[in-house]
């Protein structure tokens, strides 16, 4: 089990630095490759054993309520053409950081379960 969140943390971090990298053309990129580089480094720090729960949890904190302050009023999907494109735009902004609030919400329970297996 040690292996598989060895390289479910270094495969996240590829991933985020990936998402982080195609911001390039957003108007708020620095925005993102700050939210992407964190993760990516927390994911980094989870795969090498070396995050500390007080960490992921303000993370946690700060992503779930990202998301949830980012989505959009009326979310109408992520495929251009389908609505508004400030809404679909939103929307997959929202997504983005659900998904890094999950990855969070994941390396903490890790830790609260590797805790509690040591005591």
């Amino acid at each position: 089990m040690k292996l598989f969140f060895k390289i479910f943390g270094i495969v996240f971090a590829a991933l985020f630095v990936y998402a982080a990298i195609v911001q390039y053309n957003d108007p708020d990129a620095l925005k993102w490759y700050v939210y992407y580089g964190v993760a990516a480094f927390i994911s980094i720090l989870f795969a090498v054993d070396r995050l500390k729960f007080l960490w992921v949890f303000v993370l946690l904190l700060f992503y779930g309520f990202m998301a949830f302050q980012t989505w959009p009023e009326k979310f109408e999907g992520v495929t251009i053409g389908e609505g508004d494109i400030v809404n679909i735009e939103r929307g997959r902004e929202a997504l983005g950081l659900a998904i890094v609030a999950c990855v969070m919400l994941v390396y903490a329970l890790r830790l609260l379960l590797k805790r509690k297996s040591k005591v």
